[in-house]
């Protein structure tokens, strides 16, 4: 692999993405390749976007939401977009939060479940 630009199989490999995923971040303008007839070439510029998708993915940020962050950036520059990306980390922060205080009751509830059946369970004689 070059370091300069990446073919589209590269770019799969490199950030474990399959082609169709790709193509779809691609036709949604996430990314837009540098095209020599049909092939596709990423350069450091779009290696970076990938970077930011991908972790946007991670922290459970909608693809529209990642479109519209990148696309602040190209029509009013750095800190609007940063001030743009604390606005969704912090709403971001505050339902995970949320997700993480639900999964933990579901947690606790289904322990307390699966004990009770447990105990009534070993409580029973052999039917």
């Amino acid at each position: 692999m070059t370091e300069t630009r990446l073919s589209f199989k590269e770019m799969c490999a490199r950030f474990d993405v399959t082609p169709r995923t790709l193509r779809y971040y691609e036709y949604i303008e996430l990314l837009a390749p540098e095209r020599d007839g049909r092939a596709r070439f990423y350069g450091p510029r779009e290696v970076a976007r990938m970077t930011l998708i991908l972790r946007g993915r991670r922290f459970g940020f909608s693809l529209e939401e990642i479109r519209q962050w990148l696309l602040i950036y190209r029509q009013q520059g750095t800190r609007p977009q940063l001030q743009a990306w604390l606005a969704l980390a912090d709403r971001q922060l505050d339902d995970l939060a949320k997700q993480q205080t639900e999964l933990d009751a579901a947690l606790k509830d289904l322990r307390a479940l699966r004990d009770a059946t447990a105990a009534q369970l070993s409580g029973m004689s052999g039917d």
